[in-house]
């Protein structure tokens, strides 16, 4: 699984006109699945996001986690962070997984941020949708089970 972590003070999703998550301060999660990913990857990677501390504490040091801010989580799934770019203009997306088996480890993470006593907000799987974002400071990570 592939992440793209921002640090937000606010997002939202709309798909077909319609608001489908809004989260304030947190996180925003671009989240992408590959064909070998499985449930213990996703929940790997939800523990991962749950505890990283990229909130400032009160002397301003990245110390605080999502959990210990008490802030929000917006998860938005993105098959295109499998995109390969090595040949041509066009991005080849042969290295995401099936729709099928995208959506249950995507529907599995958002499952296991919960389980860490998140609020998680979504987007809808597969539509095309318009994300907006405060990323604050900015901060953006990415992340990659096959690292962990």
């Amino acid at each position: 699984m592939r992440l793209v972590v921002q640090r937000v003070s606010e997002a939202s999703v709309v798909s077909d006109g319609v608001l489908t998550g809004r989260i304030g301060p947190g996180l925003m999660i671009l989240c992408g699945v590959g064909p070998s990913d499985d449930e213990e990857a996703a929940k790997l990677l939800a523990k991962k996001a749950a505890e990283l501390r990229i909130f400032s504490d009160k002397e301003g040091k990245m110390n605080l986690s999502v959990k210990d801010l008490g802030g929000g989580v917006l998860v938005v799934s993105q098959f295109t962070l499998f995109a390969d770019i090595r040949k041509g203009r066009r991005p080849f997306f042969g290295g995401a997984a099936a729709p099928e088996h995208a959506n249950q480890l995507y529907q599995v993470f958002m499952d296991a941020l919960r389980g860490h006593g998140l609020e998680v907000a979504s987007g809808v799987f597969g539509a095309d949708m318009q994300v907006s974002l405060t990323n604050d400071g900015p901060v953006t990570l990415c992340i990659d089970s096959d690292a962990l």
